[in-house]
């Protein structure tokens, strides 16, 4: 593996911050976003629809747009990420590894991101790029910034249906990572166990990846790999 590429949120960063600002803006207890979150995603909906159970009529956009003018914008800073992200970023540049942190976000959340000065060698947010997973484009952009055939590219991330299956059709080698809501929830459905080139259930794991080309068989902690050929996206998934 050349190139090791990686999404944002529950991947490097931990989203109980961004869901209790939103519960805060609200004026609902935190716990109530998260398990309207949670059953969203269960549902294989888009998280951002539990925020539309409580406001039918919000714009997110428009909202995130007036929580910023009012000082209560994205905040991030190193406790923000898991703790296995720095020595696992790491130790892949001390291979010889490409890392690349590219996800669905906001210009500020890059920003953000890159005063983290973290052990990466490109960090870039979809609305940096002007194009947000799983939209083919984001991943034809993932292959420009690899400077790796797709073949010896990596793609990383917890989201079946916005990191897993796009990055696979695109070409792409992928990694589905058991954290957050969707990682843990997703993770033994045959579609997404089919789908993954690897699994693993912590960032430090992809060290030993590094020289692995081809697919391996599934070892039974389900970290290692998949059997045959990848199948379409879950159906009802995203409604994809």
């Amino acid at each position: 593996m050349e190139t090791i590429v990686l999404g944002i949120g529950e991947t490097l960063v931990r989203d109980d911050r961004h869901w209790a600002s939103w519960a805060n803006w609200l004026g609902v207890p935190a716990h109530t976003l998260s398990a309207l979150v949670g059953a969203a995603v269960a549902q294989g909906r888009d998280a951002t629809d539990a925020l539309r159970v409580l406001r039918p009529d919000m714009d997110v956009d428009e909202a995130y747009l007036a929580r910023a003018a009012a000082g209560r914008g994205e905040h991030l800073d190193e406790s923000d990420l898991y703790p296995d992200v720095r020595p696992a970023l790491a130790e892949l540049r001390a291979a010889g590894v490409r890392v690349v942190v590219a996800g669905n976000g906001t210009v500020r959340a890059g920003e953000l991101l890159r005063a983290l000065d973290l052990p990466a060698d490109l960090v870039v947010t979809s609305d940096e790029w002007g194009v947000r997973k799983p939209d083919p484009a984001f991943f034809a952009r993932v292959v420009e910034v690899a400077e790796a055939e797709p073949s010896a590219t990596l793609y990383v991330g917890d989201h079946p249906a916005d990191d897993l299956f796009p990055a696979a059709a695109a070409g792409l080698r992928t990694a589905h990572l058991r954290r957050g809501a969707y990682g843990h929830w997703w993770a033994e459905h045959p579609d997404v166990v089919g789908a993954a080139d690897f699994r693993v259930n912590a960032l430090t794991e992809l060290v030993g990846l590094v020289g692995a080309h081809s697919a391996r068989p599934a070892s039974e902690d389900g970290s290692g790999a998949v059997g045959g050929g990848r199948p379409a996206r879950v159906s009802y998934l995203r409604g994809l």
